[in-house]
């Protein structure tokens, strides 16, 4: 098997500022990193500029003219990221709320299992808003459900590992995952498609204002996109139920640390 080679991708979209501690915090571990701006108009781009250069020869950034959601913007990377040799992703967001400092950890899961998907299962602490914390339990019961309790412990989290080539083939799949869908949407076809799923719990922060902290998920607007997206995927599941029952379970879900 040919040697493993990661590559992190950080979509962004009007982050701001925050963006230069998040791109910062990556690159201190001296691993490829390409961020994806996707249609900012913030300035947060000219920001990021000021990392290019020989001081970070594996940085690089790629601007879409207009913003095409997250999963488009991830999509476009990977692509690029396979025609360049990389063997896996690891995608994190922008905006603060995961941790670089887990990014080794995920590399040594994935070198010792680089046949699996490594997710990120969030630790929250007291300032993380109840909202977030306590909606994303109704994803993660239609996930579970959809993939036959394959081990998906977070359906939303996007701090994740995936084999590149694995992610690019369903997401062909499907002309849908390409914006606050994305994450769910992989997760599940992913578990379809059988690559394993090995949880890693990871801190999550949620920056407040004054530190920066900015979000894009609009309530309403995003609920319903994942109300249809799960609408979708349980027909989807339907048909394939009589192949997910054969197969049995995810082979390396005794990896996950059990949930607290």
């Amino acid at each position: 098997m040919s040697r493993a080679r990661p590559l992190i991708l950080i979509p962004s979209y009007n982050t701001g500022p925050i963006l230069l501690e998040t791109v910062r915090a990556a690159l201190m571990l001296k691993t490829p990193l390409w961020l994806i701006i996707d249609g900012s108009t913030d300035g947060s781009p000219a920001l990021a500029e000021a990392f290019l250069g020989p001081q970070n020869p594996e940085f690089r950034i790629i601007f879409l003219a207009g913003n095409s959601g997250k999963g488009a913007a991830v999509l476009h990377g990977l692509r690029q990221a396979i025609h360049a040799g990389f063997s896996h992703v690891l995608t994190m967001d922008a905006d603060g709320q995961h941790p670089a400092g887990m990014i080794p950890e995920f590399f040594r899961i994935s070198a010792s299992h680089p046949e699996a998907s490594i997710f990120g299962r969030p630790i929250f602490d007291s300032a993380a808003p109840a909202l977030r914390v306590n909606g994303r339990k109704v994803s993660n019961f239609w996930v579970n459900l959809e993939t036959l309790g394959w081990g998906v412990d977070d359906s939303l989290f996007g701090m994740r590992l995936y084999p590149a080539s694995d992610l690019l083939a369903v997401m062909e799949s499907t002309s849908h995952a390409r914006r606050f869908d994305f994450d769910p949407e992989v997760a599940v076809r992913l578990a379809w498609r059988g690559v394993p799923v090995i949880n890693l719990p990871t801190p999550v922060r949620y920056p407040t204002k004054e530190e920066g902290g900015i979000s894009q998920f609009r309530y309403l607007r995003d609920n319903a996109l994942l109300s249809w997206m799960h609408f979708r995927l349980f027909l989807g599941f339907l048909a394939r139920a009589p192949m997910l029952i054969s197969r049995g379970a995810n082979p390396l879900e005794s990896l996950s640390p059990p949930s607290p």
